[in-house]
């Protein structure tokens, strides 16, 4: 029995990432699932972080109420900007490109994002790097490498990949064609996004620095979201009142997995991991998101790729890897010379260590001292030696 207890602690880190990426895999293919049934991206997203603030509220009432700060107008302002960065631009430039590409192509995308973060971070003068020092050399290959199999996804096709599942579904052939005439505009849109999500990283890094109260920043990211997408919704929708209809089908299902399963349960399971196996563990599984997205894709949503899209994300994913290194390498350095803890966590809490894109809500919850959605997910700096996802 004893033997038995032991294998189970050692293998419970890696059943507990691989079901926080099955979690985030999940997600992808329910919003891509429930757009092509003809699901406005816009509204679910409204119904998603009005779930997730809900969820999110009481914890942050009883967990903050001794650390929670007065909420000036500089951080309101900033709260502001943060819900129109990720909650609003970027998930809506996400799940439009998703809705004209496939949820593997935008899956893979995603793994851009601590290549950006840590380019965005590096200009604002956040991120230190040394060009003499191979881990700096690392992180600038790696954002070079990344933003390169970026460019291959979108602009190279070249042969189809046949799985002998999808050969006699009838809606592989719509779902086809759709990616040959639109994936480069849906691959902009992502990239556009990662964008967006990498400032939103930034900023929210510097707000934790006069409003650290964490758990209630996502809370109140996620209400200026849930306000300001409704907004964009009510525009772009004007004259369409069923798109805002709820009923027993996918539209409820992606508002409540994503508000719920995806935020409130991998909040606990993301947080409970990093503090046992640190960010860089979660960064180097979030890959495994794509690989569970291409397959289930194939199976449920009859997603066929193509060879192009296969070698540029390989080349991602490589990429995502050298600048996961090159960070891990730079947080030891920084956890033996920094002689400051503020400018430790200013430093490092701005490049993400997890490739994957939820919602807001989804990061907020795992973002820590070196990090920062969509998923679906919000960055948030724990202030703890080992932090939370995303770089």
């Amino acid at each position: 029995m004893e033997s038995v207890a032991k294998i189970y602690i050692r293998a419970k880190p890696f059943l507990a990432v691989t079901l926080l990426q099955s979690i985030y895999a999940g997600m992808e293919i329910i919003f891509k699932f429930a757009l092509n049934q003809g699901m406005s991206q816009h509204v679910v997203i409204v119904y998603r972080y009005a779930v997730a603030t809900a969820v999110t509220a009481p914890f942050a009432i009883v967990l903050d109420r001794k650390v929670r700060p007065k909420l000036t107008f500089s951080v309101f302002a900033k709260i502001f900007f943060l819900g129109l960065l990720e909650p609003v631009i970027d998930q809506s430039l996400y799940y439009t490109g998703m809705k004209y590409t496939t949820a593997t192509f935008a899956s893979a995308m995603c793994n851009i994002l601590p290549a950006f973060a840590f380019l965005m971070a590096w200009i604002c003068g956040l991120e230190k790097v040394s060009i003499r020092r191979l881990h700096s050399q690392a992180k600038i290959l790696g954002t070079i490498v990344t933003v390169g199999g970026a460019m291959v996804m979108t602009l190279f096709s070249g042969p189809t990949l046949k799985l002998p599942w999808t050969n006699r579904n009838t809606h592989q052939e719509s779902t086809k064609a759709a990616n040959e005439q639109d994936h480069i505009k849906g691959g902009l849109m992502v990239i556009a996004g990662s964008a967006c999500w990498s400032g939103f990283i930034i900023l929210q890094a510097i707000t934790l620095r006069s409003y650290p109260a964490e758990l209630s920043l996502t809370v109140l990211i996620c209400l200026m979201g849930t306000l300001e997408n409704t907004i964009l919704a009510l525009v772009i929708e004007w004259g369409n009142p069923t798109a805002w209809s709820i009923h027993m089908d996918t539209k409820l299902l992606a508002a409540l997995y994503g508000g719920i399963v995806a935020t409130g349960i991998a909040y606990w399971l993301q947080g409970a991991i990093i503090k046992e196996r640190g960010p860089i563990f979660v960064t180097a599984t979030g890959p495994l998101t794509m690989v569970l997205v291409a397959i289930m894709g194939s199976f449920i949503l009859a997603e066929m790729t193509s060879l192009g899209r296969v070698i540029g994300a390989v080349v991602i994913v490589g990429g995502l890897y050298l600048v996961v290194w090159g960070k891990s390498k730079d947080g030891h350095e920084h956890l033996i010379t920094s002689t400051s803890d503020v400018d430790k966590a200013a430093a490092e809490a701005v490049v993400p260590t997890t490739a994957q894109h939820m919602a807001t809500t989804n990061h907020a919850i795992t973002l820590t001292t070196t990090t920062s959605s969509n998923q679906d997910q919000i960055v948030v700096i724990d202030h703890h030696p080992s932090e939370k996802s995303s770089l």
